[in-house]
């Protein structure tokens, strides 16, 4: 008997993302993208504005990397459940830099359009960060 392989193609959106995950490349934000706080309410608005906010998370205020837990993405939206994990080496929250480790659970809604990030929902456990910080 003749084996059948069906092979799914992954969509723009799929490829995007994961592409996304691993980089953080706001070339796969919309130029009109927005990230929105979900703990201050803070908005980022526009993809240059995105590259500069998560280079000053990643590389100012912290050194620090995504470790991903989870994923899912459609066509249509995209979660991305991580630990937020580094060195606080650079101001953050008018906390001056601390050499302290950090580790943070952090949840990632996304909406996507034409497969690249239209607005995200960031879900960052902020108390979590500040005891990490302060103690």
């Amino acid at each position: 008997m003749e084996e059948i392989i069906l092979e799914k193609k992954a969509s723009l959106s799929q490829k995007n993302l994961e592409a996304y995950f691993a980089t953080h490349d706001v070339q796969y934000v919309a130029e009109d993208g927005v990230f929105l706080s979900m703990n201050t309410g803070e908005e980022t608005v526009g993809r240059d504005a995105v590259g500069q906010m998560l280079h000053y998370i990643y590389h100012v205020a912290f050194d620090a990397k995504a470790e991903i837990r989870n994923t899912i993405i459609t066509d249509s939206k995209a979660v991305l459940e991580m630990d937020f994990v580094g060195k606080h080496i650079g101001e953050f929250a008018g906390i001056q830099p601390t050499n302290k480790d950090v580790n943070v659970p952090v949840c990632i809604v996304y909406d996507l359009e034409n497969g690249m990030i239209k607005h995200a929902r960031v879900y960052f456990t902020m108390d979590v960060m500040m005891k990490q910080l302060t103690s």
